[in-house]
């Protein structure tokens, strides 16, 4: 488990996870390379590199409140050096931090039923816009949002997803701990959890309960839900009802994030989206994005990350006309997308949340 032979073989499994619903065995490799590499780690240590990817969450309230700086930092002369000494391609530029990011005093005042919004680190600090419209989104659907804080330690919850990558699973438990700390109380009120980042959100219902099996996290695996899966259920209820307004285009491209479509999740997006007038939705049938979290801003990998990208989303992205809207729930499937087309893709809430306006907005409004 600990041979550099073995670290190879799984070296470019990227955890798509498409083997466990593709593969007649369901044999899941990504829970492999987990194990893989969370011996290598015990016996060699982990990189640098590695361990600056899995702590972002813990450095994230840190880096988003000097954001200028840590942007500059990327930006300035032997920048471009500095990322490879770490090991990170030189071809992509890293993600930007947001400064106004995405925490508990964005939750609802409103009432309604209470509805929890686990804030991920990457939209938290990256993309925060889109928790913003899953608020005004969840709000008009008249639901109370409740954005929740660690009952221990820092502010923000982790799902533990970059300490997995890394190999550093006791990392990951403490940060699962803290989320079932701050989540379950809320849930045994009757509240579901509502997350935008598949690869995060789905943690909850694949990892999570493995990891830490037991009652509580059998709750929180069972009240999880992906945005779209939400409101999708819901109004299967006959729960709520929103006016939707048509958008101006009438052609949507939906990418799903590869843990979407593992888990048969990634059908509840073109279900939402068939409810704004007049919008046709195309889906790419293809593979992974090959962006795969941190694998496609790896030097050693980055060829490999563009040669997957260019199997299926990336030609399709180019072919498809100016005026559709490409839509990506993945962070990393969004910066793959924008580095190889040139094209902005964006999460389904921020096309729900323009639905909801009577005025025609452009994605630039």
């Amino acid at each position: 488990m600990t041979s550099n032979a073995v670290y190879e073989t799984m070296d470019r499994c990227i955890g798509c996870k498409a083997c466990r619903s593709e593969c007649p065995t369901g044999v899941d490799m990504a829970r492999m390379k987990i194990e893989v590499l969370q011996a290598r780690a015990r016996a060699h240590g982990v990189a640098v590199r590695e361990r600056l990817v899995a702590n972002l969450p813990r450095y994230a309230p840190l880096a988003s409140r000097f954001s200028g700086l840590a942007n500059l930092s990327q930006t300035m002369p032997g920048s471009t050096w500095a990322a490879g000494r770490f090991g990170f391609t030189s071809n992509r530029s890293l993600p930007a931090w947001h400064r106004n990011r995405f925490g508990p005093d964005d939750a609802s005042d409103g009432t309604g039923t209470d509805v929890v919004l686990f804030a991920d680190t990457f939209n938290a600090y990256f993309e925060p816009d889109n928790l913003r419209a899953a608020v005004r989104v969840l709000e008009a659907a008249g639901f109370r949002v409740i954005v929740p804080r660690a009952l221990t330690g820092r502010n923000n919850l982790c799902c533990g997803r970059t300490f997995l990558n890394a190999g550093l699973v006791d990392e990951a438990k403490s940060e699962m701990r803290r989320v079932i700390d701050a989540l379950v109380p809320l849930i045994d009120r009757g509240a579901k959890v509502v997350g935008l980042e598949p690869s995060c959100l789905l943690t909850f219902r694949d990892e999570l309960p493995v990891l830490l099996p037991g009652d509580s996290a059998d709750r929180l695996a069972g009240a999880a839900f992906l945005f779209e899966e939400f409101l999708a259920h819901e109004r299967g209820q006959g729960r709520f009802e929103v006016e939707w307004h048509s958008v101006a285009t009438d052609r949507v491209l939906v990418h799903g994030h590869c843990h979407q479509k593992a888990h048969g999740a990634a059908s509840s997006i073109s279900t939402v989206l068939g409810w704004i007038p007049g919008l046709n939705v195309d889906t790419i049938d293809g593979t992974c994005c090959g962006m795969a979290g941190a694998f496609g801003y790896e030097k050693e990998h980055y060829d490999v990350s563009m040669a997957i990208g260019e199997l299926d989303v990336l030609p399709a992205v180019r072919s498809a006309d100016t005026s559709t809207w490409v839509v990506a729930d993945g962070t990393s499937c969004r910066a793959q997308i924008a580095h190889g087309t040139g094209r902005d893709a964006v999460h389904v809430v921020r096309l729900l949340e323009r639905a909801m306006d009577d005025r025609r907005l452009t994605i630039d409004d």
